[in-house]
């Protein structure tokens, strides 16, 4: 029989239950798994296969769980099998209505946190990368992060309740509750009744709080863009000394064949040019800690790239000479890692009256700072760092 009864599943019922109990429960090893394996050169084809799985998993357990609500509300539901145990009978229904807002919240929190993040670990398929209204952000995918892992606590003690009465109805009691779900067998009176309404708003209340409550305490965000000063460089040139009002310092990188992009939010910038010949020179001291990098922030910092810990500034000296009109360029050194590395900036410079707006760009090969060299190709890790970088300046 395909249709519910009101003392019994049917099989379609049925299928979408042990359907989406298996995938939750293969995806919930599947996260364990992928938090306790380091991010290292020899997990990373591992934990990018992982969390694909675990992902496209996610969503199927999304598209089932819709198509389980609609086939619910055209169906009778089975009757419960002890009405007169209230406070049991209540418990029940509301760890069932737990388990429905699992397999929405669950899945969804994951699905906007993948389209808020750039690179790693692509759904398998090729839609459901992005999403309408969930723009590439940090915070975004930070708040949706905090929601997926509030969910997952909550469905650890659904199901393990869930299991537990299961198996207390069909081992002590004998009383048909879990075959009534596992071969569609009668079981119940027809006349009781359903207590709904409380268990349900027990229920959303407990999903209401979990997803509030990351916004109710939200992380402070970064400044956008803001060239925080560290200690600044002392130039020893008689050229005029411009100070840096504002300005952004980015790094993009092709991650899992996906551009990832990134910041450094605490830098300096110490400058000396003079607009008649178009020579100057110029230091940058950049604070590596300060680097946001996406969902892989604390892995670019660890030992296998930046290495933050040993190495917490990078710095840059160069002498700037003009190309032509406010195409220049500054040829110098770049100190990082432990690395010394000759580096060509070409930047546009625009000056008016006693302000200057400069941006340029680099392109720059983690393999001459010994950067990932654990990740000996590209398929993983790309080879090219593209450094972006602008700001303003006043003439002292």
């Amino acid at each position: 029989m395909l249709k519910n009864t009101a003392t019994r599943y049917g099989a379609v019922a049925r299928f979408f239950h042990w359907s989406v109990a298996v995938l939750i429960l293969f995806n919930i090893v599947l996260g364990l798994v992928g938090e306790n394996t380091a991010r290292t050169a020899d997990t990373a084809g591992w934990l990018q296969t992982l969390y694909s799985v675990h992902k496209t998993i996610g969503i199927t357990v999304f598209a089932l769980a819709v198509l389980r609500v609609v086939w619910a509300v055209s169906q009778p539901k089975p009757v419960p099998i002890h009405p007169e145990r209230k406070a049991e009978t209540f418990l029940a229904e509301m760890i069932h209505w737990m388990l429905y807002g699992a397999i929405f919240v669950m899945p969804l929190s994951g699905w906007v946190m993948h389209a808020a993040e750039s690179g790693f670990a692509p759904i398998l398929w090729p839609f459901g990368q992005g999403l309408p209204f969930v723009p590439k952000s940090e915070g975004v995918a930070h708040m949706a992060g905090a929601v997926h892992g509030l969910a997952a606590r909550v469905i650890y003690v659904a199901v393990a309740l869930h299991v537990a009465g299961a198996l207390k109805h069909a081992v002590i009691e004998k009383d048909g509750v879990l075959a009534r779900m596992l071969k569609g067998v009668e079981a119940g009176s027809p006349d009781a009744g359903h207590v709904a309404l409380w268990p349900a708003l027990a229920g959303l209340v407990i999903w209401v709080a979990v997803v509030a409550v990351p916004f109710v305490a939200p992380v402070p965000e970064r400044a956008e863009g803001a060239a925080v000063p560290v200690e600044q460089a002392q130039l020893a040139s008689d050229l005029p000394v411009w100070r840096v009002e504002d300005g952004s310092l980015t790094i993009s990188v092709q991650q899992m064949g996906a551009a990832v992009e990134g910041r450094f939010d605490n830098w300096s910038a110490a400058i000396a040019y003079d607009e008649e010949s178009g020579t100057g020179e110029v230091t940058v001291t950049i604070d590596t800690t300060s680097l946001t990098l996406g969902a892989v922030t604390d892995q670019a910092k660890g030992p296998e790239f930046f290495d933050t810990e040993n190495f917490s500034t990078a710095q840059f000296k160069g002498e700037i000479s003009r190309i032509e009109d406010a195409a220049h360029e500054t040829v110098g050194m770049l100190t990082l890692v432990g690395h010394e590395v000759p580096v060509t900036l070409a930047f546009d410079l625009e000056i008016e009256g006693e302000g200057a707006r400069m941006t340029g760009s680099t392109v720059l090969d983690r393999r001459d700072f010994d950067m990932g060299a654990g990740y000996e190709d590209e398929s993983t890790v790309g080879f090219a760092v593209v450094v972006e970088t602008s700001l303003t300046a006043t003439r002292q």
